[in-house]
């Protein structure tokens, strides 16, 4: 079950999501709330819907029924409004998916010029603001192939902090990166959330997690089947299915 939360302060809000592929049910029956600036992460086995709902929430999947409610925009009605939808939400995958041929500087303000139609004179500057916050001052004119696996993920952070969503969701963004890369990458989340920014973060790493989380969601078998607090989850979680899989990954 999801946390009560202050209905004015949830940034997103799910309710009953079902989606199958086949006769495979990978959300059945979903429900979640994440309150504006929390951390969220979202923990379980593989296989139990934890990117294919962070696809859902931007739009990038279809769902068979229930809710999504996104910075007040009804992500499942028939025609969602996308394009208010993907400012809102920054969406930061394990493989960066920066532009190659576009320096670090061109990569953060290609969407600002060509999507919300910036001048480029305050889109550069608000590009090296962030560049600053994630660290990689001096990094404007260099290439992604120049840059560390870290570094590429907190440019591809930067990116999309410059769309000024309100809401970012993180899909394995640690699960290729070294241990102490992995620190610059959780320091990264946590100025972002503290900003105002809400995280949704999906991870297998449960040092991290328990780290960086306000609160922790165990999903299985396509629904979050116990929340709380990392201390509660990892130390004394009340689920046997809980229980059973922090025992194998502990």
């Amino acid at each position: 079950m999801s946390l009560s939360t202050p209905a004015d302060s949830r940034q997103i809000v799910i309710r009953d999501l079902v989606k199958s592929y086949g006769s495979h049910a990978v959300l059945n029956g979903m429900s979640l709330d994440v309150r504006q600036s929390e951390i969220a992460c979202l923990i379980g086995p593989s296989g139990s819907g934890k990117s294919t709902l962070l696809r859902t929430i931007n739009a990038l999947a279809s769902v068979d029924s229930g809710t999504i409610d996104v910075c007040g925009i009804r992500v499942t009605d028939q025609e969602p409004d996308l394009l208010t939808l993907r400012r809102q939400v920054g969406m930061i995958f394990q493989s960066y998916n920066l532009f190659p041929h576009l320096s670090v500087l061109d990569n953060i303000t290609l969407a600002p010029l060509s999507v919300l139609k910036e001048e480029r004179g305050p889109a550069e500057e608000r590009a090296r603001a962030l560049l600053e916050k994630v660290k990689l001052t001096g990094k404007e004119n260099a290439y992604p192939g120049q840059l560390s696996g870290g570094q590429q993920q907190r440019v591809a952070i930067a990116r999309s902090l410059a769309m000024q969503p309100r809401v970012m969701m993180f899909d394995e963004v640690t699960a290729a990166l070294d241990p102490e890369t992995v620190k610059e990458v959780l320091t990264t989340i946590r100025d972002v959330a503290a900003s105002g920014v809400t995280c949704l973060i999906v991870t297998h790493e449960m040092r991290f997690a328990r780290e960086i989380a306000d609160v922790v969601h165990f999903t299985n078998g396509g629904r979050i089947v116990e929340s709380g607090p990392p201390a509660k989850i990892f130390s004394a979680p009340e689920d046997s299915r809980t229980r059973a899989f922090l025992e194998r990954v502990l």
